[in-house]
């Protein structure tokens, strides 16, 4: 009888560990999926978008969460298809396609008055997968 008491304890513990682990991975697991902005920018005066545009818009992208992932001058490398223009960048953001919504309506303006004077533009975005496991 004692020994029945034992299994049916020692049962019960393995089961509360099991489903404190199962809760502790789902508070754990992200509540949203980042996603990444991709600029395609043809650079006309590099000097002016380096001094002009780019001190104006990469505080921008730090207060809205945003990293740089990838880019710069002259870095991407063709493999297929039509060569990029001479800046590829690609900015990830923790808070989703909505960060990358907000960041760019406080940019969008500075693009548009400085940044257009030295490039031109053409941007996505591409939301995050799941990770595989």
């Amino acid at each position: 009888m004692k020994w029945k008491i034992a299994v049916a304890v020692a049962s019960a513990i393995a089961v509360s560990a099991c489903g404190a682990a199962i809760v502790k991975a789902q508070t754990t697991a992200p509540a949203y999926l980042p996603a990444y902005f991709v600029g395609l920018v043809n650079v006309k005066d590099e000097e002016g978008y380096t001094k002009e545009f780019l001190p104006k818009v990469q505080p921008l992208i730090k207060e809205a969460g945003g990293e740089y992932v990838a880019g710069g001058f002259n870095k991407a490398h063709p493999i297929t298809g039509e060569p990029p223009p001479n800046r590829v960048v690609i900015i990830r953001f923790e808070g989703g396609l909505s960060a990358i919504g907000e960041w760019y309506e406080k940019q969008k303006s500075i693009e548009e008055e400085i940044g257009h004077k030295y490039a031109t533009f053409q941007s996505f975005a591409v939301e995050g997968v799941e990770p595989r496991r």
